[in-house]
């Protein structure tokens, strides 16, 4: 029986087969590499612009607790010259008294004799001067008082205009998050600021940065009660707890997991709201910086943290 010998033909079909079945995983880690890589350069960037911003908000707090220093000192100068304005009143009116005796007595001496009373008129004369510089001094300290007082009472005045206004956009925040309190959201007004801390048993299963329907509500309704706000910066920090990212993971680590919340609770407040981008800023701050080191639970959560712009303090304070 003669032999069968496969030609050429016939066994193309078979080689395109394999040549296919090859490309396409090649493809497919391709694809899967360069997602990694542009994910990495994302977190990378949100990384140095988070430093940025924490560096930028060192330097604020650096500003802040100098303005604190300088009312400190406003207060005690307003304290010392008012003392010293009350003993030269003291002294102004015994120097008031002492020059209505001399005039008595140079009006019971005008009968004597010229020699004498020309003494007495010198003498009177250098006391009339030194009274004067005496008021004088007295007017220019109580005007340095006056403005040091006025001085005070303007920075005072922008301290609690401040206050009182972070403390009205901390009730309102609270009222349109209502619904959450108590259920993985709270807010609190601490160190002048607004903090939102939601756990993200409220925003995004275990390992993931995709929020779930319940999460962007929440989300929604904060950007909606401080899209208005424009003198406000707002921080959105993503932390972690000390497990350690699965392996397969998309996220290389706790750092790439935490910029990837905080960053799509960014993306979901600019598609809820009209915020401008450029008050918003991402961080991711990992593992480190947990509120109960004993629950991990507490430590895996994003924080929005609402900070005032305190331009027109700092200026009242190099006035």
């Amino acid at each position: 029986m003669p032999m069968y010998r496969p030609t050429f033909g016939s066994a193309l079909p078979v080689l395109i087969s394999v040549a296919l079945v090859a490309c396409v995983p090649a493809r497919k880690y391709e694809e899967e590499k360069q997602r990694s890589t542009a994910m990495q350069q994302e977190a990378d960037a949100a990384n140095k612009k988070a430093l940025d911003v924490q560096t930028s908000f060192d330097e604020q707090a650096a500003k802040l607790a100098d303005q604190t220093k300088r009312v400190t000192e406003l207060e005690r100068d307003t304290t010392v010259l008012g003392t010293s304005l009350r003993k030269m009143t003291v002294q102004y009116d015994k120097i008031n008294a002492l020059n209505d005796e001399l005039l008595n007595k140079y009006n019971a001496l005008l009968a004597g004799s010229t020699g004498e009373n020309r003494k007495l008129l010198t003498d009177l004369e250098a006391m009339r001067l030194d009274l004067q510089n005496k008021e004088d001094s007295v007017n220019a300290l109580a005007r340095r008082v006056g403005e040091k007082q006025a001085a005070l009472a303007a920075l005072q005045a922008e301290i609690d205009a401040k206050d009182a206004a972070m403390k009205d956009l901390k009730n309102r925040v609270s009222q349109a998050l209502s619904g959450f309190e108590g259920k993985g959201l709270t807010v609190e007004q601490r160190n002048g600021r607004i903090y939102v801390s939601m756990d993200n048993k409220l925003l995004f299963p275990s390992g993931s940065a995709a929020v779930d329907a319940k999460g962007r509500d929440a989300i929604g309704k904060l950007a909606k009660a401080i899209e208005n706000e424009k003198d406000l910066s707002i921080l959105v920090e993503g932390h972690t707890d000390t497990d350690k990212i699965a392996a397969g993971s998309a996220y290389k680590d706790n750092w790439d997991l935490s910029v990837a919340r905080a960053t799509s609770v960014v993306r979901i407040m600019q598609e809820s709201s009209r915020i401008d981008p450029v008050r918003i800023t991402a961080a991711g701050r990992g593992e480190y910086v947990p509120i109960d080191p004993n629950d991990k639970a507490k430590n895996r959560r994003i924080e929005v943290v609402l900070i005032p712009d305190l331009k027109e303090l700092y200026k009242l304070v190099k006035e």
